[in-house]
């Protein structure tokens, strides 16, 4: 998507950083350990060039092998309720038989369904699940059309969209969704399937190889078996002590490919709605989260760029949702002291999925914090004060009044007046009082506060930036701190040093002290 304004080029983003940062998330969701996808996208790498390959069908490769689980929660609440509630730890238990024998697959199948669960609760619910000989198929098949529309909306290439069609078909014609056999299937899945097979067993401390011969001209294209033989020391050395995200971005063919940064909304809202399918009881939750959030900012006054941040930020909040299970989510009671322990953790796996990509930074920050509260009782980190910005309130506020005006498995929704009411409850208690006013103002519910002006017109950004040089930070640690670079750093401190007239460090501290600024 090129920039129509050649005076002004529309800024690019690399697309692998994109679609790396998403397979951190379908690692999660899939139950598999952190970079399972970015070391499958290395390895099928290997494959395709072992192939001979040109570097356009290589590039599918790379890009399928990112995304292959796009479409993982589809069907996470139905996966759950049929497996005793915990839909990750089962796909993970499954995933290394998905391309064995029927054999295979069904005793897996016996031995993970509820596991944990009493001993009649699992025998139930193995009797329901093998009564059913299709269900395998129509999760698969839902898995794919899922991923097809999400990649679409994300703007990939056609061969990527077609192959993610095809995510679970097999070379002997008894994969899913289409029954395709031979070369039917497309070049990118016949790789991707044996590279995630490799991961797998290395993960697992078996032999890939053995693996491969078992599978070879069943599951597994014969040709793609005999590359991996040829290309063993190569996978192998992309794997063995590598950092799997810069292995898995150095992997890629050369121009790396790229998509303009106003295509990055699309990108992002194809996320939300990734995340949000996770439960019944989420479904456009990130969406609505995000419109109240941008909205509150500009009745809070806040410039462009931090609007941006926020409606992005609610766009990915919840990213990290898909790393807990559903039997947690959809739990009608009370949750116990260990699936509260895995809520709370749920904002620093979306801080974690986001973390690695530049293009990400600005809505990061606001994302991971919005269950922060400003008297520290939130999480994940218990953060409070000056700690949170302007938009890590406004979203946290932004966050609890749509989850107040919609049903969730514990309570029916709430009328909008009730929930304005219980929002300004907690207004000075968790939730800032000003970010309360504006998410209230946004939805319509309370007058617009009147914007706050702040001393020599410092932007909300600006003030932040004044508040922690103030208190000695270098321009590394604000970097650090508001996750953003050290040169945008140096260009806000100019920026405020000229506003409010001064040279030094010590001069800003006394200005903040002075309009109490560090309160």
């Amino acid at each position: 998507m090129v920039g129509a304004d050649r005076q002004a080029p529309e800024l690019r983003l690399r697309l692998a950083e994109l679609l790396a940062s998403v397979s951190l998330a379908t690692d999660l969701g899939t139950g598999q350990p952190p970079g399972h996808a970015l070391r499958t996208c290395t390895v099928a790498t290997v494959l395709a060039e072992a192939l001979g390959l040109g570097p356009a069908e290589v590039r599918v490769v790379h890009q399928v092998a990112l995304l292959r689980f796009l479409g993982c929660t589809a069907d996470s609440a139905e996966t759950a309720a049929a497996v005793g509630g915990d839909d990750r730890t089962f796909l993970a238990a499954m995933a290394p038989a998905w391309m064995g024998s029927t054999r295979e697959a069904t005793g897996r199948f016996v031995r993970s369904v509820g596991a944990g669960e009493p001993w009649p609760r699992r025998a139930a619910l193995v009797a329901r699940g093998l009564a059913d000989p299709n269900e395998a198929e129509r999760s698969l098949s839902a898995h794919c059309e899922v991923a097809v529309m999400l990649a679409a909306r994300m703007g990939l290439d056609e061969p990527v969209v077609d192959a993610l069609a095809h995510a679970y078909e097999r070379w002997d014609g008894k994969g899913h969704p289409a029954g395709l056999a031979g070369e039917e299937i497309p070049t990118a899945v016949r790789v991707v399937v044996v590279a995630r097979d490799v991961d797998l067993a290395l993960t697992a401390g078996e032999d890939p190889h053995a693996w491969a011969r078992a599978r070879r001209g069943r599951a597994y294209d014969p040709a793609v078996v005999d590359a991996l033989g040829d290309a063993a020391p190569g996978v192998l050395a992309g794997l063995e002590g590598a950092d799997e995200w810069e292995a898995a971005l150095a992997a890629e063919p050369l121009p790396a490919a790229t998509v303009g940064a106003g295509a990055l909304d699309d990108v992002l809202s194809a996320w939300a709605d990734f995340a949000d399918l996770k439960s019944p009881w989420m479904r456009g939750h990130s969406r609505a989260v995000a419109s109240l959030a941008e909205s509150a900012g500009r009745h809070a006054g806040l410039d462009a760029d931090s609007c941006d941040g926020l409606r992005r930020g609610g766009l990915v909040h919840d990213l990290g949702r898909v790393a807990v299970e559903n039997g947690i989510w959809d739990k009608p009671g009370p949750l116990t002291t260990s699936e509260w322990e895995r809520v709370r953790l749920h904002p620093y796996y979306t801080e974690r999925i986001l973390a690695r990509c530049a293009a990400l930074a600005p809505a990061a920050g606001p994302a991971a914090a919005h269950h922060e509260r400003t008297d520290g009782s939130g999480y994940h980190r218990a953060l409070g004060g000056d700690a949170l910005s302007p938009a890590d309130r406004i979203l946290a506020a932004a966050d609890v009044f749509t989850a107040l005006v919609a049903d969730r498995p514990h309570r029916p929704a709430l009328e909008s007046d009730d929930a304005a009411r219980a929002l300004e409850e907690e207004a000075g208690r968790g939730l800032d009082a000003d970010a309360v006013a504006c998410v209230l103002a946004a939805a319509g519910r309370r007058q617009a506060p009147p914007p706050r002006r702040r001393p020599a017109d410092l932007t909300d950004r600006e003030v932040e930036v004044l508040r922690l040089i103030a208190r000695g930070a270098s321009n590394r640690d604000v970097a650090e701190r508001l996750v953003i670079s050290p040169k945008t750093v140096g260009r806000h401190v100019e920026n405020l040093y000229r506003k409010i007239g001064v040279s030094s460090r010590a001069a800003a501290a006394v200005f903040a002290m002075e309009h109490r600024l560090l309160d």
